[in-house]
C-alpha cells in the first residue's frame, strides 16, 4: 500500500464520529449524508440551515487542506459520462431503497447497535467487494 496513513486516517475517523455524535446529541439527526441532502431539496423545510453547512464541510474541508499545503488527490473519473451518470442513479436508488446511505448506516447505525443498519451495510459492502471484482478483473481486464 503506498498510501499508508494511520495517523490522518485515525484522526479524520475521530472527527466523522465527533461530527455524528455532536450532530446527534444538538439536532437529534443522523448524519446520513443522503437524508442531509435529500433534506435539503425538500420544499417547505425548515431546517436546511445545519444541512447546507454540513454539505458545505464536506466540499470545503478538502479544499481547506489544499490551500495548507497538504496533497489532495484529485479523484479518477471513468472516461464515459454514461458510466458516471449510471453509477449516480445506482448509488441514489440504492441509498432510497435501504432506506439510508452506507454514512448514516455504517457510522450512526452500527454505532446504535441497530439490526437493520448492521444488515444494510453488510448489505453494501458485500456489494461494493462483488462490483469492484468484476470491474477490475472482469470488465476491466
Amino acid at each position: 500500500m503506498a498510501n499508508f496513513t494511520p495517523l490522518s486516517a485515525a484522526i479524520g475517523g475521530a472527527l466523522i464520529g465527533l461530527a455524528s455524535l455532536l450532530l446527534m446529541l444538538l439536532l437529534g439527526r443522523v448524519a446520513g449524508i443522503s437524508g442531509i441532502a435529500a433534506g435539503i431539496l425538500g420544499i417547505g423545510s425548515l431546517d436546511r440551515g445545519w444541512r447546507l453547512a454540513f454539505i458545505a464541510g464536506l466540499i470545503l474541508a478538502p479544499v481547506a487542506a489544499m490551500l495548507a499545503g497538504y496533497a489532495v488527490p484529485a479523484p479518477t473519473m471513468p472516461a464515459s459520462w454514461f458510466i458516471v451518470i449510471t453509477a449516480g442513479f445506482l448509488v441514489g436508488f440504492g441509498a432510497r431503497l435501504g432506506g439510508g446511505c452506507t454514512s448514516g448506516h455504517g457510522i450512526c447505525g452500527i454505532a446504535r447497535f441497530s439490526k437493520r443498519s448492521i444488515a444494510a451495510t453488510l448489505v453494501f459492502m458485500g456489494a461494493a467487494v462483488i462490483v469492484v471484482a468484476l470491474m477490475r478483473h472482469v470488465v476491466g481486464g
